[in-house]
């Protein structure tokens, strides 16, 4: 499974969910006519997709069995996910999105700054969103600030010294 959102709240009162893509476009969901919903260690369920719309930099969707509101906001927090076979392959030099999330961040001197919780998208670059003990940080997903990332390797090394923190 790859991880390509999280559901951020519930959409209005007949039980659309609103979802936090954690795609580079907002819209890559909308070609899944089929989603897996649950935990990062599971339990997954399948879910066809029954509307799906892009409102900005978030999605509105409409799942089976979510009637009203109060079904929605049970599905808060949920992550959205597809087979990884369903998706295209990527040449060796590049990764989704989703599989930055998670991933330990450590600076050029080894400090350990966290791990990626989210990416967010600013407009003028991507933002990797990183929570470690000292609470969350920016980094932007510029080539000056990010000096490696291995996916297989599972580490992201940036140059981003640890007192940028406080």
């Amino acid at each position: 499974m790859v991880i390509m959102g999280r559901v951020a709240s519930a959409h209005g009162i007949r039980g659309w969910i609103k979802v936090q893509p954690y795609t580079e476009y907002v819209d890559s969901l909308l070609e899944y006519p089929v989603w897996w919903i649950g935990q990062e260690r599971g339990p997954w369920r399948e879910a066809k997709v029954l509307q799906c719309e892009s409102h900005h930099k978030t999605l509105a969707a409409l799942l089976p069995d979510c009637p009203d509101r109060t079904a929605a906001e049970k599905l808060k927090g949920l992550l959205i996910a597809v087979p990884r076979d369903s998706l295209p392959e990527q040449p060796e030099d590049e990764y989704y999105w989703s599989d930055l999330i998670g991933l330990p961040v450590v600076n050029t001197t080894g400090v350990h700054l966290g791990c990626v919780e989210q990416l967010l998208e600013t407009g003028a670059n991507q933002v990797l969103l990183v929570k470690g003990e000292s609470g969350q940080i920016l980094i932007p997903f510029v080539a000056s600030a990010i000096q490696c990332v291995d996916v297989k390797g599972k580490c992201i090394r940036v140059d981003w010294a640890a007192d940028y923190l406080k």
